[in-house]
């Protein structure tokens, strides 16, 4: 038998690897590398269970902002609607206003209108009366001033009933 350098590799490799199983490294490496694959699975799972979590969290704000939306979305209508109401309440004021005021003008107008004759009758009355006066002033016949003076008041009164009716 020949004891070369390769023997002693051999025998030296044997040893190493039984020093290694007498200070339990395979367990220890087995141990160690089950430790971190453990420790990868708990982290795996913790990022799963954050995971739905996110996703969770994520369904209720879209919820959320659905419901949002919604909600816009009826105020939006409800203001429109509102305004409308405002627009015709406030053409309805508009016209009601329009309305009191021709009325209002229309009262105006006759009252206007009767106290134009009022003012009529009463100068013509007054121009009458002057009429009258200067028919007694200017006649000599006395009698002939009284046929003058009932014949004018019966033809002022015709007039005026004619004029009030």
């Amino acid at each position: 038998m020949i004891i070369d350098a390769t023997f002693w590799v051999m025998v030296s490799f044997f040893v190493f690897l039984g020093l290694l199983i007498y200070f339990k490294v395979p367990q220890k490496i087995i141990t160690l590398l089950d430790e971190n694959i453990e420790n990868i699975k708990n982290q795996i799972n913790e990022a799963d269970k954050l995971k739905e979590d996110a996703k969770n969290i994520l369904i209720e704000h879209e919820k959320k902002i659905s419901n949002s939306k919604k909600e816009v979305a009826m105020m939006i209508n409800k203001a429109n609607e509102d305004a409308e109401k405002n627009v015709i309440k406030t053409n309805q004021d508009f016209h009601n206003l329009m309305e009191s005021r021709k009325k209002n003008s229309e009262e105006r107008i006759k009252q206007l209108k009767n106290q134009a004759i009022k003012d009529i009758k009463n100068t013509s009355v007054r121009i009458a009366i002057e009429s009258v006066e200067k028919l007694f002033k200017n006649s000599l016949d006395k009698s002939k001033l009284d046929k003058i003076y009932a014949s004018s008041i019966e033809e002022t009164k015709l007039a005026l009933k004619k004029k009030s009716s």
